[in-house]
Parts: structure tokens; C-alpha cells; sequence
């Protein structure tokens, strides 16, 4: 084992002297995040999507949902109340406004009808004002059309419900780290290894006594030493510069940052297994990349791609290590259950592996 570390610490000093790995190893994924943080952590206009639920029927109930769907800020979808209700708490809305059933009748005999609010305190207290004093508002407006003494309508105390909200840098960390790892498994493993092979130094290293186990596993472990530096940098940074909440366990997160290092290395080593030059190699690495990167929800979510790309994106691995980071970093709402990530990561990890032992050659 002794062998084996003095390979690693050799591996590890011949990286850092090396200026431009250093550079497109720690200081691309960091120029992601500063720049989409930075995009991402600006106020724009605001803007609410509202559940709209509408018990009632009636003519009044009708007419007041249509006024609900004419307010500027307001983005209407409709549903029952647990359903809007349930998308509030996933924090896929950000209010449910339900108009109560008999709200007609009761304003017909010369009652005040209470119309029903549900809102997340936790999204940000001057949101939930703000929502608030609208829906007053189109209340208050909606009353000046009657000449009755006592307001037909009014708002009912408002119910809350706690929601998990991301903002724009909480869904971009994950996706960043996890591209990090793929271009580490990718473009630090299978180039470097071709070189070398094309350069000799392979064939001359497996002449010598060194068992060849020893070298591949310190060039593994030279990645996953890498891969954690990665993590560590990128997910400090969030958290010092962008206020990134981490929901989970750091432990856990460590865990996939392994699994998903592994997987990649893997990968990287069966590209290295096929490319005869290094010029291969980086087209293959290039082909490999590019559509993970655009198509694993790196840097959206998954529901905006067309529905013909679902087959496509569900046979990449990165879209499967940006979905487990981002349900155990920061709580989002799972795209795949864990189990499922973490079986395809395990399955291309050792898929790969295997495919590796058997193709690579050192000359």
C-alpha cells in the first residue's frame, strides 16, 4: 500500500505544478457560480403564480375569478384546494386563493362572503404583505361595484403553510458541482491517460516490477482527492458568497460527491479504453459532454425540455448525479426517487468498470 501513496502524493505534486489544470480544474466551475449567482441573486419585477380555486359556481364567484385573472402580477392555474394546496407546500405556487362555495348566495341575501387565502410565510414576509395587499385590493375594487351597505366581500384571516422555495443560485450549485465532476471523470482521466499510452509511458510502467493495480488506483484516488477539493470549493463558496442553505447532510452530499466521482472515472477510463490518439479522445470527451451538459437539467429543470428528449435525458448519468445533489443539498423537489438515482449511478459506475478492464490497453 505504501507503493500506492507514493504514486498518489507523486500524482498529486505533478497536478499542482500543472498551472492550466489547476485553472480549468477549480477556476471554471467557480466562474460558473460567481456568474449565474450573480445573474440570479437580482431583483426583477415581481411576479406570483396563484392557485386559483373557485368552489362557488355563481354568477359572482365566476366574475370574481375572472378579476383574480386580470391582475398584472397574478399567473392563474386552477384546481381543487388540495391539489393547489399541495403545489403550494412543494413551492411550485406561491398562494391559493379560493373562492368559497355559496359566496353567491350569501352575497345575493346581503351577506359578506369570506373569500379564503393560503400563503407561505417562510418565501419572504414582505412577498406574503404584498400578496396580501393585493388580493384586498381586487376585494376592495370588486366592492365598489355594489351600492349595499355592508361589503359583500371580504378577505378571510389568512392561512399559511410552510414551502421549501429555491432561488436561482440554490438550483444552479448542485447542477455546477455535478458538471465539475463529469468534466473531471471526463476531460482530467481519459485525455492524460491516452497521452500517456501514446507517449510510451504506460508500456515502459508496466514493464517495470510495479504491479499496474497500484498505479490505476492512485490515479483513482488523484481524481477523488480532486473531485473533493471540487465540492469543498464550490459549495463553500455558495454558502460564504450566496447564502446557499444546505438542507441535508454534508456527510450525504460527500457520499454522492464519491459516487458520482466514481461513475465519471469510470467513464473516463472506458473513453480512454476506445481513443487511440489524443485527438480521438477529445472528440469523444467533447461529444460526451456537450449533451449532458444541455441535457441533464445542469442549468434548468427538466420540464423545460421538449418531451421527445425524454428518453435521451434519461439515459444520462449526470442527470441522475444533478438530481440526487440537488434533493440532498438544498430539498428540491425530486425529478427521480433517490434510490433510482443512486442505482443508475451505481450501475454506469460499474458497467464502465467492467467494460474497462476488459478494452483498456497500455500500448
Amino acid at each position: 500500500m505504501s507503493t500506492v501513496i507514493s504514486l498518489y502524493r507523486a500524482s498529486i505534486k505533478e497536478f499542482v505544478r500543472d498551472r492550466a489544470a489547476l485553472f480549468w480544474t477549480f477556476a471554471f466551475p467557480v466562474i460558473f457560480i460567481v456568474l449565474f449567482g450573480l445573474i440570479f441573486s437580482g431583483n426583477s419585477s415581481p411576479s406570483y403564480t396563484v392557485g386559483l380555486v373557485n368552489e362557488d359556481g355563481g354568477a359572482v364567484g365566476n366574475t370574481l375569478a375572472q378579476t383574480f385573472g386580470k391582475v398584472k402580477p397574478f399567473t392563474i392555474k386552477t384546481g381543487t384546494r388540495e391539489a393547489e394546496v399541495d403545489h403550494l407546500k412543494k413551492g411550485q405556487i406561491d398562494l391559493v386563493i379560493v373562492i368559497p362555495s355559496g359566496l353567491s348566495q350569501a352575497i345575493a341575501s346581503g351577506q359578506t362572503a369570506q373569500v379564503q387565502m393560503v400563503y407561505d410565510p417562510s418565501s419572504s414576509p414582505t412577498n406574503a404583505q404584498i400578496v396580501v395587499n393585493i388580493v384586498q385590493q381586487v376585494l376592495a375594487d370588486f366592492n365598489s361595484g355594489y351600492t349595499h351597505v355592508t361589503p359583500p366581500l371580504a378577505l378571510a384571516t389568512p392561512q399559511t403553510v410552510t414551502a421549501h422555495h429555491e432561488s436561482g443560485i440554490d438550483f444552479l450549485m448542485p447542477g455546477v458541482l455535478a458538471m465539475s465532476l463529469m468534466q473531471l471523470g471526463l476531460f482530467a482521466t481519459a485525455t492524460p491517460l491516452v497521452s500517456l499510452r501514446q507517449d510510451q509511458v504506460l508500456r515502459r510502467l508496466g514493464a517495470t516490477p510495479l504491479p499496474r493495480w497500484k498505479l490505476l488506483a492512485s490515479q483513482v484516488m488523484l481524481r477523488l482527492t480532486i473531485g473533493f477539493a471540487q465540492a469543498a470549493v464550490i459549495v463553500g463558496l455558495s454558502i460564504w458568497v450566496f447564502n446557499v442553505h444546505i438542507e441535508g447532510s454534508l456527510l450525504a452530499v460527500a457520499g454522492l460527491v464519491l459516487l458520482g466521482a466514481l461513475t465519471f472515472v469510470a467513464i473516463g477510463y472506458l473513453v480512454a479504453s476506445l481513443a487511440r490518439t489524443v485527438e480521438s479522445a477529445n472528440g469523444i470527451t467533447t461529444a460526451v459532454n456537450f449533451p449532458m451538459m444541455f441535457l441533464s437539467g445542469i442549468f434548468f429543470p427538466l420540464a423545460l425540455l421538449p418531451a421527445f428528449l425524454t428518453p435521451v435525458v434519461r439515459a444520462l448519468p449526470l442527470t441522475y448525479l444533478a438530481d440526487a445533489l440537488r434533493q440532498v443539498a438544498v430539498g428540491s423537489v425530486p425529478e427521480f426517487p433517490m434510490m433510482v438515482d443512486l442505482a443508475v449511478l451505481a450501475g454506469w459506475a460499474l458497467v464502465c468498470a467492467l467494460l474497462s478492464a476488459r478494452f483498456f490497453k497500455w500500448e
